[in-house]
């Protein structure tokens, strides 16, 4: 995996995640002022319209760590971090196609099942990625101070 596409991706998974969390808010927790008014923030569209925009590019990033970080750390005799992987690879999976079917569907009952699919899934792969990127970065830096340690040991330069 290169620095750039997890930095990338971190960086869209923000955006995603703090424009659907302020249209979510928007949308549902502040009332209007105005009771003839259809939106109840003024930045309600704008929010809308930058989590639709950002929400693709997330996607195809996921797909690139898909293929150069999850399918070797799938394949790989080490099982580090991989419950907290699971967990957000299938809940990513579920997150993206509710989101996908909240766009066409077209009974109420339909778009407040997809809509709460959408949130709970969304909630669980932000707190399931975060823990997966706690672990790995506490793994890698064990690693790095067992590596320093050894080199000491051995009489090497670090």
């Amino acid at each position: 995996m290169k620095w750039w596409e997890q930095w990338a991706f971190n960086a869209l998974h923000g955006a995603v995640a703090v424009t659907g969390v302020a249209y979510f808010y928007m949308k549902y927790l502040v009332t209007a002022v105005d009771p003839f008014s259809v939106i109840n923030h003024p930045w309600q569209p704008a929010m809308l319209s930058l989590h639709l925009l950002a929400a693709p590019f997330f996607i195809a990033f996921f797909g690139m760590l898909f293929r150069s970080h999850t399918l070797k750390k799938l394949t790989s005799p080490a099982a580090g971090n991989r419950r907290s992987g699971w967990m957000s690879l299938i809940s990513f999976s579920t997150m993206a196609l509710s989101g996908y079917l909240l766009q066409v569907a077209s009974t109420p009952t339909l778009v407040t099942v997809m809509l709460w699919a959408h949130v709970s899934t969304s909630a669980f792969f932000v707190a399931g990625y975060s823990l997966h990127l706690v672990i790995g970065w506490r793994m890698s830096r064990v690693s790095d101070i067992a590596t320093t340690t050894l080199r000491r040991e051995a009489g090497l330069s670090t």
